[in-house]
């Protein structure tokens, strides 16, 4: 599969306002779903443009993909009760 990876600008900030521990465990977890897929994504329901998430203990990774150009853009990195708003 291997997908290449764009963090967007508001999810580099969403990152680095956590503490190394948790984002060293979202960025091992977002390079291991798109080298492997592993990880527990969902696709998101009614939202348009097509988006997923990826699980990460209490935290939420939203991402879409570019199946043609084999890029996953991740858009932010949120604590679950804010990730769905």
């Amino acid at each position: 599969m291997s997908l290449g990876i764009h963090w967007l600008p508001r999810a580099r900030r969403d990152l680095k306002r956590l503490d190394r521990q948790i984002q060293g465990r979202v960025v091992d977890a977002v390079e291991r779903f798109a080298a492997e897929g592993e990880g527990d994504v969902v696709r998101l329901v009614d939202v348009a443009p097509v988006e997923f998430r990826l699980r990460v203990g209490d935290w939420r990774v939203r991402f879409s993909r570019d199946d043609e150009l084999h890029v996953l853009h991740v858009l932010r990195v949120l604590p679950r009760d804010k990730a769905y708003r």
